[in-house]
């Protein structure tokens, strides 16, 4: 009988794992893999930054979309599903460009007409830096998707628990604190991880903002050497190096959330 496919062995973690190798000897081998390696990875650091900043805002964001989208008021309800709707219908490239050069003008033109009275000098466009325009415009992106797995975890816990609580004289803050959100981590965690694995890839779209990120530095690099075979091999490493090691972790955490007692 074919084994299950959960139990099959990982040949695609092995394949991967020896290009990783022989590229990780060409980097220590080839004195310009080396040098392009040292480039990239002052790289690293800002997408580091600007995926965590980002997904920590956006999760943040995201729960309190979903907690609207659960609200007994219509309204509330109605203007959750409108932002969840349209911020999910714009392709991030879009929204990128959007947040940079219109709503990020509008934000300074707004600041300035609310402090104008105080007598504050005014902010000029450019003083807003273009790493936190890039990183609003992720957060107002993966916010919306972040949304709906909240709504969903959230949803997941039986009416029977929530019934209970109010039983036990819980008030709603209470009731979602000790018994709603405890039992929706465990629906909530895995898809989140995919959608922070996927910030790490949609980062590198800063680079059309000139953000000095992994993939706008490979730019920068191989249009001085003209080494794009060498300069992107090192480039899709990283990403595969970051992206491939939390994707590992994520099952292993998928793992034990089955096991745990419920």
């Amino acid at each position: 009988m074919t084994p299950p496919p959960s139990r099959d062995f990982p040949w695609w973690l092995l394949i991967a794992a020896t290009i990783a190798a022989w590229l990780m000897w060409q980097v220590v081998a080839d004195d310009l893999y080396s040098q392009i390696l040292d480039t990239l990875l002052r790289g690293v650091w800002i997408t580091l930054f600007v995926t965590t900043v980002g997904f920590a805002m956006a999760s943040a964001l995201g729960l309190l979309v979903a907690l609207a989208g659960l609200s007994r008021s219509i309204v509330i309800r109605q203007i959750a599903r409108f932002y969840v709707e349209i911020v999910r219908g714009i392709p991030i490239l879009v929204l990128l460009l959007y947040v940079a050069f219109v709503l990020a003008p509008a934000l300074v033109a707004a600041w300035n007409w609310a402090t104008g009275w105080a007598g504050f000098e005014p902010m000029r466009t450019r003083d807003f830096p273009l790493i936190w325009r890039a990183i609003l415009a992720l957060v107002i992106g993966y916010s919306a998707f972040i949304a709906e797995v909240f709504r969903a975890g959230l949803l997941s816990v039986e009416i029977g628990q929530i019934e209970a609580a109010n039983a036990l004289g819980l008030n709603r803050w209470q009731r979602f604190r000790h018994i709603v959100f405890p039992q929706a981590i465990r629906t909530i965690l895995p898809p989140l991880g995919n959608d922070f694995i996927a910030m790490i890839k949609d980062s590198s779209l800063v680079s059309v903002l000139g953000v000095l990120d992994i993939t706008q530095l490979g730019k920068v690099t191989a249009a001085g050497n003209f080494r794009y075979f060498e300069t992107y091999n090192v480039v899709a490493l990283l990403y595969l190096i970051m992206t491939v090691t939390l994707s590992l972790l994520l099952r292993r955490l998928e793992a034990r959330l089955r096991q745990a007692p419920r």
